[in-house]
């Protein structure tokens, strides 16, 4: 079984963003970029289901070249391949998912992971579009995954709560926080990962459906007020609430 795990290279959450000079994009200036913390469950679990169910695994990412510094980052945890889909322009989620499942198929994958979501645009919606687009079952949003045979049982957030999930292979799962513990990358994994090759492939241009006009950061929150300390400043609440701030 060949299993798949699709992996972002993303600005680190702690970075101070700026806008680049273009208006569209971030200025990359001085920012640390990372493995998107939530794809890091979906290589956790992909050596989980390795581990136990056996088969192959394989990490694909699109972008440029910093993109590998990721993907050695999960062929240190253990991922066997890396796939490097090198296009450094600006792709909309449908065109990063067209890219991503017609390397899937190449690779006769049979069961992908994603993160739930990359921290960068927080689409939320690069799997299950993935999932679409290859005719895979899909499960977003999983706190535990089981496979027996072709057989999975999952178990997802909801509004207020979780719901199990049964479908069969071919699937896509989006992981979520608790999904599980991602481990951390030994010194043999890390040396051998400097040894491995990373597959470097020029994926299928695809036409954006969505354009960027502009990015920019949120207004500056304005100032706070206090009108007192005790039942005296309700009054005066109420009517900030009802007049200025128009909520009641």
């Amino acid at each position: 079984m060949k299993i798949a795990v699709c992996i972002s290279h993303v600005p680190d959450t702690a970075a101070k963003i700026n806008i680049g000079n273009d208006g569209k994009n971030i200025d990359p200036s001085g920012v640390t970029y990372v493995v998107n913390p939530y794809d890091e469950y979906a290589i956790e679990e992909a050596l989980k289901t390795k581990e136990k169910s056996g088969g192959e695994t394989v990490a694909i990412s699109l972008g440029g070249d910093a993109n590998k510094e990721t993907l050695r980052k999960a062929l240190a945890m253990g991922i066997d391949e890396a796939v490097l889909l090198k296009d450094g322009g600006d792709r909309d989620s449908i065109a990063v998912s067209k890219a991503l499942a017609d390397e899937i198929k190449a690779q006769s994958a049979v069961l992908v992971f994603f993160g739930k979501q990359s921290v960068d645009f927080d689409n939320s919606i690069v799997g299950q579009l993935t999932a679409e687009q290859l005719g895979y079952n899909s499960v977003s949003v999983a706190v535990s995954f089981s496979l027996e045979g072709d057989k999975i049982r999952c178990e997802r957030e909801i509004e207020g709560g979780k719901e199990v999930v049964e479908t069969s292979l071919p699937a896509v799962i989006t992981a979520q926080k608790g999904l599980n513990e991602p481990r951390y990358a030994s010194l043999k994994g890390i040396m051998a990962a400097k040894k491995k090759v990373i597959i470097e492939k020029q994926p299928e241009q695809a036409c954006n459906t969505v354009e960027i006009i502009s990015v920019k950061k949120p207004a500056m929150k304005k100032a706070g007020k206090i009108l007192g300390t005790d039942a005296t400043a309700v009054p005066e609440l109420i009517r900030l609430l009802r007049d200025e701030a128009k909520v009641i």
